[in-house]
């Protein structure tokens, strides 16, 4: 069994960011600028976010926090993005979710440009990236796949099961597996509904576990040597932690790493490596490699 060392990965990654920063600033082009917008006071918002501001300062980008207070209306959160839009310094932005209750999130993401769209939920890009077409790929798929190409993991040909639906990983990690430029794997989508589940996930050479339950993939739905990536991040009650909480990934990883070839841990897997991701859209938007003028 190997660990898959996202953060180690996703160090690499950043350096490597810098040194083509660097490159552009020697030749006098701008500096890559990446704004987030936090609504609200959530714990994991606020980590996330502080998190991509770390990041930037690492890859020598440019970052902008914009706060807004848990009762922001709609109207201003949208006339917060129609600034970042109209921006030209502004190169990518993000709005962090989830939102409060009171605010439309679809509304919000379809707001954004998507030119300017590094986490790659909105509609254009979704869209664009499940037919294959030059995309900013979401944030998390985008680092799902860099990992097994990094690691030198064979995907082409093999049975993939996606445990998960959702917009942000499931339903792009399914198309970017089954695409001949990524995956070329077979792939099943299995959800909370799904009958046939272990049986799908015991037939699997790769399992991407998405499904937000923490160690919901037990060691009698892995078959020996598959490769395991796990994307849950739930926070589980700790009394000997010091913030009082752990996370917690989807997949119960003591019984299950040792069947595994390949395992992703929680945390220090895919998470830091969806912060890398956006890092990469970033300069991609910044560079106009995606969406040329």
């Amino acid at each position: 069994m190997e660990l898959i060392d996202g953060k180690t990965t996703a160090a690499a990654i950043k350096e490597e960011i810098k040194a083509e920063v660097d490159q552009m600033i020697a030749a006098g082009m701008k500096r890559p600028h990446l704004a987030a917008v936090l609504v609200g006071h959530d714990g994991g918002s606020e980590s996330y976010v502080k998190n991509k501001v770390i990041a930037c300062e690492k890859c020598g980008f440019k970052s902008s926090l914009i706060r807004m207070e848990e009762d922001t209306t709609e109207k201003q959160l949208l006339d917060c993005i129609k600034k970042l839009n109209e921006d030209a310094d502004v190169d990518g932005f993000i709005v962090q979710l989830p939102l409060p209750k009171h605010i439309d999130e679809q509304k919000v993401i379809n707001a954004i440009d998507y030119h300017k769209d590094v986490d790659g939920i909105h509609p254009m890009n979704a869209g664009r990236m499940s037919l294959g077409l030059p995309s900013f790929i979401s944030a998390t798929p985008l680092g799902i796949i860099t990992l097994l190409q990094r690691y030198n993991i064979p995907t082409s040909g093999k049975k993939c099961v996606v445990l998960g639906r959702s917009n942000i990983v499931g339903k792009p990690m399914a198309q970017l597996m089954m695409q001949k430029q990524y995956g070329d794997s077979t792939v099943t989508v299995c959800h909370s509904r799904s009958t046939t589940l272990k049986e799908e996930c015991r037939q699997a050479d790769i399992i991407i576990a998405a499904i937000g339950r923490p160690d919901f993939v037990t060691a009698d739905m892995v078959k020996e040597g598959a490769v395991v990536i796990d994307v849950g991040t739930t926070r589980v009650a700790d009394p000997d932690a010091k913030n009082g909480y752990r996370l917690n990934g989807d997949v119960k990883f003591d019984e299950v790493a040792p069947k595994c070839s390949y395992i992703t841990p929680v945390p220090g897997g895919v998470g830091p490596m969806t912060i890398c991701s956006l890092m990469k859209n970033t300069l991609a938007a910044s560079q106009k490699t995606v969406y040329p003028d």
